[in-house]
């Protein structure tokens, strides 16, 4: 769906490699946490993976930690 917003101001997607190199890992780790179903949320377009920078802002902000023995949401699910 197109609205105003999303035609002015469209997602930055970013290839693995750029993604990688925003959050300082190697694209392996992001291929891992994809097959594992975790880390940032990614986009499928064909046989390309791309990573939306909205959503990696979004994943690293989700890792913030006060002290090391504050668990994140999901952890305490476990």
């Amino acid at each position: 769906m197109h609205t105003p917003e999303t035609e002015t101001n469209p997602p930055t997607l970013l290839t693995e490699k750029d993604a990688a190199r925003f959050l300082n890992l190697r694209v392996a780790t992001l291929r891992r946490w994809r097959w594992a179903g975790k880390g940032p949320r990614f986009i499928k377009l064909g046989a390309s993976v791309r990573y939306d920078e909205a959503d990696l802002r979004d994943f690293v902000n989700s890792g913030r930690r006060s002290s090391t023995s504050q668990h994140h949401h999901s952890e305490r699910q476990k």
